[in-house]
Formats: C-alpha cells, structure tokens, sequence
C-alpha cells in the first residue's frame, strides 16, 4: 500500500472520530487541555490498536466481526448520543456527572469510532502488508482530526450552549445510524 492510499484510509476512519469530538465537546466538559488529552488521545490510540487486532484475527474470524461491527457501532453510539441529548436538557447542577472525555463513555465512545479499523485490519492482513506504518498513520491522523473537532466543537458550544450539545447528540446517533444503514442496505 502507498502512503497516499493508507492516509486516505486514515482520514475516512478518522472522520467518525472528528465529528464525536466536534459533538462531545460542545457541552463544555472537554474544557481544559487534559480532557482534550484524553479524547483525542483515546480516540488515536483505539484507532491505532484496533486495525492490528484485526490484523492478528485473520480472516477466519472476519466473516463473524464483520456480521456485527455495525450492530456493536450503532448500540454503542445511539447510548452516548441520547445520553449527551438528555444531559442537555437537564439543570446545570444535575449535569456535572456527564464527561464524554471520561470513563466507560470514553471508552464507549473510542470503541464506537474505532470498529471499522478493526475491519481494516482484516483487509491489511488480506494483502499481505505489514500492520505498523498504518496503524501508526491511521492512529496519528485520528488524534490530529479529533483534536481539531474538539477546538471546534468548544467554539461553538460556548456560543450556543445547550443547542450544540444536543447537536451533538444527534450526530453521534446519526454517525451510528449511518454505520448501521451502510452495512445493512
């Protein structure tokens, strides 16, 4: 594989990343830079991990993975979406529990973003190319887009407050939706 075919992967698996950063941002707990750390670290390094983990399975196992990778992305991403949506309506007090950049959600939220990877490793392991320089690459542009997202994301969210987090909410439930829809139709 050339460098311009893996970091075209990379950005297409990095895009679900970026818009749940962008998303889980606007709610104003992604605020400091440690809980920017920890999102877009998270999300690099799950995408990173997980196409060499589909890369060690082989293809035995694939046909199974790839029969459920859109079920697993869905329910994980429709719960933190309608989460983030409820969270939203909430009195101000009542929300200092939910941070997307913590915890289960976090990692709820790396594993959503991060399955198709593992698909992608299926693929790599099908070509008979190494797994390092990609899972370096995809990890690497995930961390870089994510980390764009949540600037973003904290821009607009302390301009239009609870609208963007329930913005929010709905494109993750969207983004899974849409994994859900690709794989099915």
């Amino acid at each position: 594989m050339t460098f311009i075919e893996i970091l075209l992967i990379a950005v297409g698996l990095a895009l679900d990343a970026f818009a749940v950063s962008l998303g889980s941002s606007s709610n104003g707990k992604v605020s400091d830079r440690r809980a920017a750390f920890r999102l877009y670290f998270h999300f690099g390094l799950f995408q990173a991990l997980m196409p060499v983990i589909g890369w060690s399975i082989g293809i035995s196992v694939s046909r199974i993975i790839v029969q459920l990778d859109h079920w697993i992305a869905f329910f994980l991403l429709l719960f933190v979406g309608l989460k983030m949506i409820i969270e939203a309506f909430k009195e101000v007090d009542s929300k200092q529990d939910f941070n997307p950049s913590k915890g289960w959600t976090l990692i709820m939220l790396s594993l959503a973003t991060s399955i198709d990877a593992l698909v992608v490793g299926f693929s790599i392991a099908l070509l008979n190319t190494e797994i390092v320089y990609p899972a370096i690459l995809i990890g690497v542009v995930t961390a870089v887009l994510s980390l764009i997202g949540i600037k973003i994301g904290r821009a607009f969210g302390n301009k239009f407050g609870n609208k963007m987090e329930i913005l929010g909410g709905v494109i993750i439930v969207v983004i899974g939706a849409r994994i859900l829809f690709s794989h099915v139709l």
